[in-house]
């Protein structure tokens, strides 16, 4: 009696390119960079070691590929969300809550975005202020939009602070464990809006 062999389904690249990204996300955030190994990646997608190489060339370059998807998704899904405002609160409302709505759709893979110790120094260190400064271009030109005569300097300043908070406020927020993100998304608005609403953007916000 003959047996068929069960057949292996051909994955594409940008799909395997895609299985290799999600788990070597994962590892990256639970281990660190350090302690995260190639092997463990490997595994996890089911693949060789080499395959890893093959696409992203070394580990530095892995980490590095994991960080600029999530830039790009994020600046997606915070753009989408501000553009379907009708008012600066609600603008920077839905913007607040994208993020981390975002943040709980990677899990612990967020932590690439906030987490410090999850990155070494050097390229990687440099791709994630990529991501914070991208943000806060993000912001600045949302505020600008509504305050075109608004000192630019002002704005900037009031875009790297939101960036901090945000970032900060996601830290304590994966610490604890109980804040939603519809709260996170309040208690972030409590302190920006209310600071915005009285402040030299006030006549156009």
């Amino acid at each position: 009696m003959q047996v068929n062999k069960p057949v292996r389904r051909r994955v594409s690249r940008p799909e395997r390119e895609r299985q290799i990204l999600d788990a070597a996300s994962a590892v990256f955030a639970e281990r660190g960079y350090q302690a995260a190994s190639m092997d463990t990646v490997a595994e996890r997608v089911g693949v060789t070691k080499p395959v890893l190489y093959d696409h992203f060339g070394s580990k530095e370059g892995l980490l590095l590929a994991c960080i600029a998807r999530a830039r790009t998704e994020l600046l997606e899904v915070t753009t989408k969300a501000a553009a379907g405002a009708t008012n600066p609160e609600g603008m920077l409302r839905n913007g607040f809550r994208a993020f981390f709505d975002f943040l709980d759709s990677r899990g612990a893979a967020s932590t690439l975005l906030y987490e410090e110790s999850a990155t070494p120094v050097g390229a990687a260190a440099e791709a994630l202020e990529g991501i914070r400064n991208q943000q806060t271009g993000f912001i600045a030109g949302l505020l600008a939009a509504h305050a075109p005569e608004a000192d630019a300097r002002r704005l900037e300043a009031y875009a790297q602070v939101i960036v901090g908070a945000s970032e900060r406020l996601a830290l304590w927020r994966g610490r604890r464990g109980d804040v939603t993100a519809e709260q996170a998304t309040e208690f972030l608005m409590d302190l920006v809006w209310s600071g915005l609403a009285t402040a030299a953007v006030q006549p156009r916000l």
